[in-house]
């Protein structure tokens, strides 16, 4: 796939970012090579590959999931909070 303009305007206007005119070049070039590179994948015969494959002989690890209570958690993040009440994050109301 080749990174012209027109997809990088769009990739700008998708992620919400503004490219400098100067830089627009390079970066067109950098992500050609980005692409380029994983398209190398397409490849790889996986076609004999089960979709749950795991490099990890007998699957992913799982660990124990163990409830973890500290009180002080939810006063840590809600201390960020422009306002709230009783562990509540307070927000303007958006339903009349």
């Amino acid at each position: 796939m080749q990174i012209d303009n027109a997809v990088l305007a769009k990739l700008e206007k998708l992620s919400h970012l503004h490219v400098d005119e100067t830089k627009k070049e390079e970066i067109i070039e950098q992500l050609t090579e980005i692409v380029s590179y994983v398209e190398n994948l397409s490849e790889l015969d996986t076609s004999s590959l089960d979709a749950s494959f795991s490099t990890l002989k007998g699957g992913t690890p799982m660990r124990e999931d163990i409830p973890h209570n500290d009180p002080a958690v939810p006063k840590s993040i809600l201390s960020h909070a422009p306002q709230s009440d009783d562990d509540f994050f307070v927000v303007p109301a958006i339903i009349e």
